[in-house]
């Protein structure tokens, strides 16, 4: 593709790197065959090919956001699944990030609108909030079906609702800051990222991963003043609230390499390790450029965690058939697929892939809250495609899909949480529901 920055704007570092990744798309289109968005709505514009000629006009002519350019980039998933698909390597992630940043500050979004995303980037990364909000949202779950109105507030109150669940479990004294001492001869030291959402929603998928590496003979840190990876805010175009929560983690887990060291930062909610293995390139023009750089090279996802230490089950196998369901972080964004189903496979279930295993369930972090509609749409084709491989339950590794898939059709777990339990772990409540049913 063949651009027209001016040295001055080539002066910018993410202009500069934009530049380079526009240049690197020869419009072939195969994107387009990949995009959720085009697969459900069939517009161009709602493709990566067409986002990024919306974004390189935007860019170069360095002029605000019009309301046509948000439209179609707040309707992109950030699923990556066009970056799996691309044969020219175009790094479409770190394109739309600029694209979302340079919206937020150039572009003046209704009232309702600026009010929501400050009402989740004040609240979702911050565990005691979100708990507090939960509380109040599980209240009015039941008068979701009475906010009247297709207007798009109305169904985003009533998405928000509708996700908020019916009780919520107690904080778990586990995920605290603390060490967990390997269990016998010590053969690894990890920290662990304990998320924020996730600590509220499902405290269990920390609880499992502590368990089992413990287990394992692996020394498990939870660093103190380590938060929320920065995700939900960067993907929102919120700069400076994101660069403020990953710089609080990195700076905790260099205090921890620099003392008594560390084989790896395991992360166990895919959307965060994405992020976090990031790091690097979101702080290359920082001080901390160094440290990012190597909390990024040691962020791990449990799932590689555990082949890299060498998971065995010990118990024999429970007669379960697993449906896995890919996280788009997991499978796009890091690239890592073969790992959890053959983990899942040695533990002794059976494992079953649905239909368009590339394709996002509709979450992608505040999608589901942002753009309810197309995620509505995207659950019920990811639910029936799992459904029809007739397994008994669904395991993912990224607690927004775990979210997103819930509710009465099928049960959801962890993937990590099966595998504790057949490494001699308590039996997650997802297999007291299959069992039952039995």
């Amino acid at each position: 593709m063949q651009t027209h920055f001016s040295p001055e704007q080539l002066r910018d570092p993410d202009t500069r790197e934009s530049n380079q990744i526009l240049r690197t798309c020869v419009h072939c289109g195969f994107c387009t065959a990949t995009c959720p968005t085009f697969l459900l709505l069939g517009d161009e514009l709602d493709s990566p090919r067409g986002r990024i000629y919306l974004i390189k006009d935007m860019l170069e002519g360095g002029k605000p956001a019009t309301e046509e350019v948000v439209r179609h980039v707040d309707r992109c998933l950030s699923c990556l699944s066009c970056m799996t698909t691309c044969p020219s390597g175009v790094n479409y992630m770190h394109l739309v990030d600029h694209a979302r940043r340079y919206i937020e500050e150039t572009y003046d979004r209704p009232w309702h609108e600026r009010a929501l995303r400050r009402v989740l980037s004040g609240v979702l990364p911050y565990p005691k909030r979100f708990r507090a909000a939960l509380t109040g949202a599980r209240l009015g779950r039941s008068f979701a079906g009475l906010i009247p109105g297709r207007h798009v507030l109305a169904q985003r109150l009533r998405a928000m609702l509708r996700l908020a669940p019916g009780a919520l479990p107690a904080p778990s004294p586990m995920q605290a800051p603390q060490v967990h001492r390997a269990e016998g001869e010590r053969r690894g030291r990890v920290a662990l990222l304990t998320g924020c959402a996730q600590q509220v929603l499902a405290p269990s998928i920390n609880e499992a991963t502590i368990r089992l590496l413990t287990r394992m003979g692996i020394e498990v840190v939870i660093t103190r003043e380590q938060g929320c990876c920065g995700a939900l805010d960067h993907h929102m175009g919120q700069h400076d609230p994101a660069m403020r929560l990953a710089r609080a983690n990195i700076a905790a887990w260099s205090r921890e390499i620099a003392g008594e060291g560390l084989d790896g930062i395991v992360i166990n909610t895919s959307g965060c390790g994405t992020t976090v293995k990031d790091y690097g390139f979101m702080f290359r023009e920082e001080k901390e450029a160094e440290a990012a750089a190597r909390v990024a090279g040691l962020a791990m996802d449990v799932s590689e965690a555990l082949v890299k230490f060498g998971y065995a089950p010990s118990r024999e196998a429970p007669g379960l058939t697993v449906a896995y369901h890919a996280a788009c972080s997991l499978q796009h964004g890091q690239r890592v697929t073969a790992a959890p189903k053959q983990l899942l496979a040695k533990a002794g279930f059976t494992v079953r892939e649905p239909a368009e295993p590339h394709i996002c369930c509709g979450s992608a972090g505040t999608y589901n809250l942002l753009q309810p509609e197309i995620a509505a749409q995207l659950r019920d084709r990811k639910l029936g495609n799992i459904e029809r491989t007739g397994a008994d339950l669904i395991a993912a590794g990224n607690i927004g899909c775990l979210t997103q898939l819930g509710g009465d059709r099928m049960p959801v777990v962890h993937t990590v949480e099966l595998l504790d339990w057949m490494a001699g772990g308590p039996a997650p409540p997802a297999v007291a529901a299959v069992q039952r049913a039995a």
